[in-house]
Protein backbone atom coordinates (compact mmCIF):
# COMPACT_ATOMS: atom_id res chain seq x y z
CA UNK A 1 0.00 0.00 0.00
CA UNK A 2 2.56 2.29 0.96
CA UNK A 3 4.79 1.25 -1.84
CA UNK A 4 1.85 2.10 -4.29
CA UNK A 5 1.32 5.12 -2.88
CA UNK A 6 4.76 6.03 -3.32
CA UNK A 7 4.60 4.81 -6.58
CA UNK A 8 1.79 7.42 -7.57
CA UNK A 9 3.07 10.29 -5.95
CA UNK A 10 6.68 10.31 -7.88
CA UNK A 11 4.52 9.71 -10.84
CA UNK A 12 2.44 12.82 -10.23
CA UNK A 13 5.69 15.04 -9.36
CA UNK A 14 7.30 13.47 -12.13
CA UNK A 15 9.93 11.45 -10.43
CA UNK A 16 9.31 8.27 -12.43
CA UNK A 17 10.44 10.18 -15.43
CA UNK A 18 13.73 11.55 -13.97
CA UNK A 19 14.27 8.03 -12.47
CA UNK A 20 13.83 7.18 -16.08
CA UNK A 21 15.97 9.28 -17.82
CA UNK A 22 18.54 8.44 -15.50
CA UNK A 23 18.87 4.97 -16.26
CA UNK A 24 19.61 6.07 -19.96
CA UNK A 25 22.39 4.10 -21.80
CA UNK A 26 23.48 7.10 -24.29
CA UNK A 27 26.52 6.84 -27.03
CA UNK A 28 27.93 9.45 -28.93
CA UNK A 29 28.54 9.05 -32.16
CA UNK A 30 30.07 11.46 -35.24
CA UNK A 31 32.76 13.59 -35.93
CA UNK A 32 35.23 16.33 -34.40
CA UNK A 33 32.14 18.16 -33.64
CA UNK A 34 30.63 15.44 -31.90
CA UNK A 35 33.96 14.80 -30.46
CA UNK A 36 34.79 18.07 -29.06
CA UNK A 37 37.99 19.08 -30.96
CA UNK A 38 38.09 22.76 -30.59
CA UNK A 39 37.13 22.80 -26.43
CA UNK A 40 40.07 20.99 -25.09
CA UNK A 41 40.48 18.61 -22.51
CA UNK A 42 41.08 15.50 -24.36
CA UNK A 43 42.31 13.14 -22.07
CA UNK A 44 44.00 9.84 -23.16
CA UNK A 45 41.69 9.97 -26.47
CA UNK A 46 44.73 10.41 -28.78
CA UNK A 47 43.77 11.44 -32.21
CA UNK A 48 39.95 11.29 -31.81
CA UNK A 49 40.26 14.29 -29.34
CA UNK A 50 37.23 13.24 -27.27
CA UNK A 51 36.71 16.53 -25.18
CA UNK A 52 35.50 16.46 -21.29
CA UNK A 53 33.73 19.80 -22.67
CA UNK A 54 31.77 18.36 -25.90
CA UNK A 55 28.00 18.43 -25.60
CA UNK A 56 27.59 14.39 -24.88
CA UNK A 57 29.81 14.19 -22.23
CA UNK A 58 28.20 17.89 -20.86
CA UNK A 59 24.85 15.75 -21.16
CA UNK A 60 25.44 12.38 -19.54
CA UNK A 61 27.39 14.75 -16.47
CA UNK A 62 24.00 16.56 -16.07
CA UNK A 63 21.59 13.21 -15.90
CA UNK A 64 22.88 11.06 -12.96
CA UNK A 65 23.53 7.47 -13.62
CA UNK A 66 23.76 7.94 -17.47
CA UNK A 67 25.81 4.79 -19.23
CA UNK A 68 27.32 6.83 -21.21
CA UNK A 69 29.14 5.13 -24.51
CA UNK A 70 31.67 7.94 -26.42
CA UNK A 71 32.56 6.58 -29.55
CA UNK A 72 33.24 9.98 -31.61
CA UNK A 73 36.16 10.72 -33.01
CA UNK A 74 38.14 14.04 -35.37
CA UNK A 75 38.02 13.48 -38.83
CA UNK A 76 34.99 10.56 -38.77
CA UNK A 77 33.21 10.39 -42.25
CA UNK A 78 29.89 8.44 -42.61
CA UNK A 79 31.94 5.08 -43.03
CA UNK A 80 33.94 5.75 -39.40
CA UNK A 81 30.51 6.42 -38.31
CA UNK A 82 29.27 2.76 -39.28
CA UNK A 83 32.50 1.05 -37.49
CA UNK A 84 31.36 3.65 -34.59
CA UNK A 85 28.22 1.83 -34.67
CA UNK A 86 29.07 -2.14 -34.63
CA UNK A 87 31.15 -1.07 -31.44
CA UNK A 88 27.63 0.39 -29.40
CA UNK A 89 26.03 -1.54 -27.02
CA UNK A 90 22.55 -2.60 -28.42
CA UNK A 91 20.53 -1.46 -25.34
CA UNK A 92 21.16 1.87 -26.42
CA UNK A 93 18.37 4.07 -25.76
CA UNK A 94 19.73 7.56 -27.10
CA UNK A 95 21.95 8.33 -29.53
CA UNK A 96 23.59 11.84 -30.81
CA UNK A 97 26.03 12.10 -33.96
CA UNK A 98 27.08 14.90 -35.97
CA UNK A 99 28.35 13.66 -39.69
CA UNK A 100 28.27 14.80 -43.24
CA UNK A 101 30.62 17.80 -43.10
CA UNK A 102 33.88 15.32 -43.85
CA UNK A 103 32.33 13.52 -46.71
CA UNK A 104 31.36 16.62 -48.08
CA UNK A 105 35.15 17.88 -47.62
CA UNK A 106 34.95 19.83 -45.33
CA UNK A 107 38.78 20.72 -45.09
CA UNK A 108 39.33 21.62 -48.33
CA UNK A 109 36.67 23.78 -49.10
CA UNK A 110 38.06 26.08 -46.10
CA UNK A 111 41.46 25.51 -47.82
CA UNK A 112 40.28 26.44 -51.31
CA UNK A 113 38.63 29.28 -49.46
CA UNK A 114 41.51 30.63 -47.41
CA UNK A 115 43.42 30.60 -50.48
CA UNK A 116 41.66 30.85 -53.93
CA UNK A 117 40.03 33.90 -54.97
CA UNK A 118 36.50 34.43 -54.69
CA UNK A 119 35.16 33.06 -57.48
CA UNK A 120 37.40 29.66 -56.66
CA UNK A 121 35.92 29.70 -53.35
CA UNK A 122 32.23 29.62 -54.48
CA UNK A 123 33.14 27.10 -57.06
CA UNK A 124 34.39 24.94 -54.46
CA UNK A 125 31.88 25.57 -52.14
CA UNK A 126 28.63 25.04 -54.94
CA UNK A 127 31.10 21.79 -55.51
CA UNK A 128 30.37 20.27 -52.10
CA UNK A 129 26.74 21.46 -52.17
CA UNK A 130 26.19 19.28 -55.11
CA UNK A 131 28.05 16.19 -53.35
CA UNK A 132 25.80 16.96 -49.98
CA UNK A 133 22.41 16.94 -52.30
CA UNK A 134 23.40 14.33 -54.84
CA UNK A 135 25.23 11.55 -52.84
CA UNK A 136 25.41 12.29 -48.99
CA UNK A 137 21.22 11.07 -48.60
CA UNK A 138 22.49 7.67 -49.37
CA UNK A 139 25.44 7.73 -47.09
CA UNK A 140 23.02 8.54 -44.47
CA UNK A 141 20.36 6.56 -44.49
CA UNK A 142 22.89 4.08 -44.23
CA UNK A 143 24.08 4.94 -41.12
CA UNK A 144 20.67 5.93 -39.44
CA UNK A 145 19.35 2.73 -40.62
CA UNK A 146 22.51 0.85 -39.07
CA UNK A 147 22.20 2.58 -35.72
CA UNK A 148 18.34 1.76 -35.86
CA UNK A 149 19.26 -1.43 -36.18
CA UNK A 150 22.24 -1.95 -33.82
CA UNK A 151 20.04 -0.47 -31.06
CA UNK A 152 16.12 -0.37 -32.00
CA UNK A 153 15.36 0.67 -28.64
CA UNK A 154 17.24 4.18 -28.63
CA UNK A 155 16.06 7.57 -29.81
CA UNK A 156 18.25 8.91 -32.50
CA UNK A 157 19.00 12.77 -32.70
CA UNK A 158 21.27 14.18 -35.13
CA UNK A 159 22.68 17.58 -34.99
CA UNK A 160 23.98 20.17 -37.51
CA UNK A 161 26.58 21.86 -38.12
CA UNK A 162 26.70 25.86 -36.95
CA UNK A 163 26.85 28.91 -39.73
CA UNK A 164 30.67 29.79 -39.29
CA UNK A 165 29.96 33.92 -40.12
CA UNK A 166 28.54 36.81 -39.31
CA UNK A 167 28.24 38.64 -42.46
CA UNK A 168 28.34 41.39 -43.04
CA UNK A 169 30.07 41.34 -39.68
CA UNK A 170 33.43 42.83 -36.87
CA UNK A 171 36.17 41.31 -39.14
CA UNK A 172 37.99 43.46 -41.15
CA UNK A 173 40.49 41.10 -42.13
CA UNK A 174 40.62 37.23 -43.59
CA UNK A 175 37.89 35.81 -45.99
CA UNK A 176 35.67 38.59 -48.15
CA UNK A 177 32.07 38.81 -47.16
CA UNK A 178 31.71 36.73 -50.27
CA UNK A 179 33.34 33.62 -49.12
CA UNK A 180 31.95 33.60 -45.88
CA UNK A 181 28.54 33.73 -47.53
CA UNK A 182 29.43 30.90 -49.53
CA UNK A 183 30.83 28.87 -46.44
CA UNK A 184 27.56 29.51 -45.14
CA UNK A 185 25.34 28.81 -47.64
CA UNK A 186 27.26 25.32 -47.61
CA UNK A 187 26.06 24.93 -44.23
CA UNK A 188 22.47 25.82 -45.02
CA UNK A 189 22.70 22.85 -47.46
CA UNK A 190 23.92 20.15 -44.79
CA UNK A 191 21.53 21.37 -42.56
CA UNK A 192 18.47 20.71 -45.02
CA UNK A 193 19.42 17.70 -46.69
CA UNK A 194 20.26 16.29 -42.43
CA UNK A 195 17.09 17.06 -41.53
CA UNK A 196 15.24 15.71 -44.29
CA UNK A 197 16.99 12.61 -43.94
CA UNK A 198 16.99 12.32 -40.24
CA UNK A 199 13.32 12.43 -40.45
CA UNK A 200 12.86 9.94 -42.95
CA UNK A 201 14.50 7.72 -40.61
CA UNK A 202 12.27 8.53 -37.98
CA UNK A 203 14.63 10.20 -35.84
CA UNK A 204 15.40 13.72 -34.67
CA UNK A 205 16.87 16.68 -36.22
CA UNK A 206 18.30 19.44 -33.33
CA UNK A 207 19.91 22.50 -35.87
CA UNK A 208 22.09 24.72 -33.61
CA UNK A 209 22.77 27.42 -36.44
CA UNK A 210 20.56 30.00 -34.33
CA UNK A 211 22.51 29.09 -31.34
CA UNK A 212 25.41 30.72 -32.99
CA UNK A 213 23.89 33.38 -33.85
CA UNK A 214 26.13 36.69 -32.16
CA UNK A 215 28.99 33.98 -31.26
CA UNK A 216 30.03 32.72 -34.60
CA UNK A 217 33.03 33.95 -36.38
CA UNK A 218 33.10 38.10 -37.30
CA UNK A 219 30.03 38.55 -34.60
CA UNK A 220 30.68 40.84 -32.00
CA UNK A 221 31.63 37.68 -29.15
CA UNK A 222 32.45 35.38 -31.33
CA UNK A 223 33.29 33.35 -28.30
CA UNK A 224 31.59 29.76 -29.97
CA UNK A 225 33.98 28.97 -32.81
CA UNK A 226 37.54 29.08 -33.18
CA UNK A 227 38.81 30.84 -36.51
CA UNK A 228 42.24 29.94 -37.96
CA UNK A 229 43.96 28.59 -35.33
CA UNK A 230 46.93 25.91 -34.02
CA UNK A 231 46.98 23.74 -34.13
CA UNK A 232 45.34 24.11 -37.50
CA UNK A 233 42.18 20.80 -36.72
CA UNK A 234 40.89 23.07 -34.50
CA UNK A 235 39.86 25.82 -37.09
CA UNK A 236 36.65 26.26 -37.60
CA UNK A 237 35.37 24.10 -34.41
CA UNK A 238 33.37 24.72 -30.97
CA UNK A 239 35.02 26.16 -28.31
CA UNK A 240 34.27 25.03 -25.40
CA UNK A 241 31.32 27.98 -24.50
CA UNK A 242 30.23 26.91 -27.93
CA UNK A 243 30.02 23.10 -27.58
CA UNK A 244 28.31 24.19 -23.99
CA UNK A 245 26.15 27.19 -25.17
CA UNK A 246 26.32 26.24 -28.98
CA UNK A 247 25.43 22.19 -28.43
CA UNK A 248 24.71 21.32 -25.06
CA UNK A 249 21.99 23.59 -25.27
CA UNK A 250 19.65 23.08 -28.02
CA UNK A 251 20.02 19.41 -27.40
CA UNK A 252 19.12 19.16 -24.01
CA UNK A 253 15.92 21.74 -24.95
CA UNK A 254 14.59 19.42 -27.53
CA UNK A 255 15.08 16.31 -25.32
CA UNK A 256 15.45 17.09 -21.78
Amino acid sequence: MCAALGVALATSLGLASAASAASQNYVALGDSYSSGVGAGSYGDSGGCKRSANAYGQLWANAHSGTNFTFLACSGAKTGDVLKQISSMPSNATLITLTVGGNDAGFTDVIKTCTLGSDQTCVDRVNTAKTYVQNTLPGLLDKVYSAAKSKAPGASLVVLSYPRFYTVPGSCNVGLSDTKRSAINSGADTLASVLSSRVSAAGGKFVDVRSAFVGHNICSSASDYLHSLTWPVDESYHPTAAGQRGGYYSPLSSAIG
